[in-house]
């Protein structure tokens, strides 16, 4: 437990690897490793090669290209809530298993797909598939783990998550390198063989849903908006949390096009995923020993802030971005499970999954918007430190405002 002024939600054993870890928890929560695996090894393995298929095997104009990546993207953000919402409503595994069958219709329908408006309907499947499970199966997690278990779940769940992100594009090249339709039907199959192992193992009672209504309290669709809306500090944290997404987001963005190499961006990916799998147990330990919850977030986001300054002070060549990479990816294993466990306090056990479905929506028109004014910023001042500097600021901003948030616990208890 914390040894500081303030606590953490659930202590991490300091001894353990992923595997043995992973083996002492339940059936269900080990179903929910598992399923954040093969989502993103089916996801990963397809979705960087997409653009290219669309652009050299169909011969595609680039604004068609766009239209079709950015339909997915738009689905899958603009309806976390619904996703979420629904999911309180209907229980957690109903909407984890529509959602991966959704994701096996859309990635088989890629497959066979040639015109816009064939590869638009598969692209708007795959991204509602997404908003349907994502929140479902954090919420379930952090049902299934309890509380005295919700940190060390998610930093398991997030070492999960980035094995998939580390294993999908290899599977993905060699498969490819075969036929772009051969991916697409693999990574259905995966998807395919996920739902039908959800439905018969993960209980039906896992996680809950609707929770139970209070003395007085509307339980209906307008109490469950008005309560999840109604939260001043879960909204607050949100937006302050909102710059990590947009920083993070740039191993995609400003590091590979300041790499301008398919070597070095494979590079970045490469070492973003082995240092989250090599240190995120002992890093959420580290943490769990000496810091609050509270701590914990501002440390990772000032962590992410001053990965830029790496760039800024060294330039853009391969070891600067490198390591710019590798210190992001230490400060999202600082915060991933304290993050994920902040939703949870804030929503005070009160319709989870619609907290998690406005979280990443609110957080996913920040990537649009942060972006957008990145891009700007390359633009208009190219590879000058302004960018970095800029982008360093926004971590450092972010890590003030959840301190003002922490202060007097409101971020324990919202």
């Amino acid at each position: 437990m914390s040894t500081t002024t303030g606590t953490t939600t659930g202590a991490v054993p300091p001894s353990g690897g992923l595997w043995k870890r992973s083996r002492s928890f339940d059936p269900a929560v080990r179903l929910l490793f598992l399923n954040q695996l093969t989502i993103n090894l089916g996801f990963y393995m397809l979705m960087p090669y997409l653009a290219a298929h669309l652009a050299d095997g169909l011969g595609m104009a680039a604004w068609a290209v766009g239209l079709v990546l950015g339909v997915r993207n738009l689905s899958q953000q603009g309806m976390f809530l619904v996703g979420g919402a629904l999911a309180d409503r209907l229980g957690f595994k109903p909407l984890i298993v529509a959602g991966c069958a959704l994701r096996t219709v859309g990635f088989g329908a890629l497959a066979f797909a040639q015109s816009l408006p064939f590869l638009i309907a598969a692209s708007l499947a795959t991204g509602l598939a997404g908003a349907l499970f994502n929140p479902a199966v954090r919420a379930c997690l952090a049902a299934e783990a309890g509380e005295e278990r919700r940190v060390e779940a998610f930093a398991l769940f997030n070492a999960h998550y980035q094995a998939g992100i580390l294993l999908g594009p290899l599977v993905g090249v060699a498969l490819t390198g075969v036929s772009f339709r051969l991916t697409c039907l693999v990574a259905a199959l995966l998807f395919l063989g996920l739902t039908l192992v959800q439905l018969r193992h993960l209980p039906v009672s896992a996680g809950g849903g609707r929770p139970a209504r209070k003395d007085g309290e509307d339980g209906g669709t307008r109490g469950q908006l008005r309560t999840v809306l109604g939260n001043r500090v879960f909204w607050l944290f949100s937006l302050a949390m909102t710059g990590s997404y947009v920083l993070s987001f740039q191993v995609y963005l400003a590091l590979p096009l300041a790499a301008g190499g398919t070597g070095v961006t494979t590079a970045l990916f490469v070492v973003s995923a082995l240092v989250a799998l090599a240190g995120q147990l002992r890093i959420t330990a580290w943490c769990a020993a000496r810091l609050s919850r509270e701590r914990s977030l501002v440390l990772g986001l000032a962590l992410m802030g001053g990965a830029f300054l790496l760039p800024a002070a060294l330039g853009r060549g391969a070891p600067a971005l490198l390591l710019c990479a590798a210190v992001l990816a230490v400060a999202n294993a600082v915060l991933y499970p304290y993050e994920m466990d902040t939703v949870v306090a804030l929503s005070r056990g009160r319709w989870v999954a619609t907290h998690y479905g406005l979280y990443n929506t609110v957080c996913g028109i920040g990537i649009t918007l942060g972006n957008l004014g990145t891009g700007v910023l390359l633009d208009v001042t190219g590879w000058t430190a302004v960018p970095w500097l800029a982008l360093c600021a926004v971590g450092l901003g972010c890590a003030a405002a959840v301190a003002a948030l922490g202060r007097g616990g409101r971020l324990r208890t919202g």
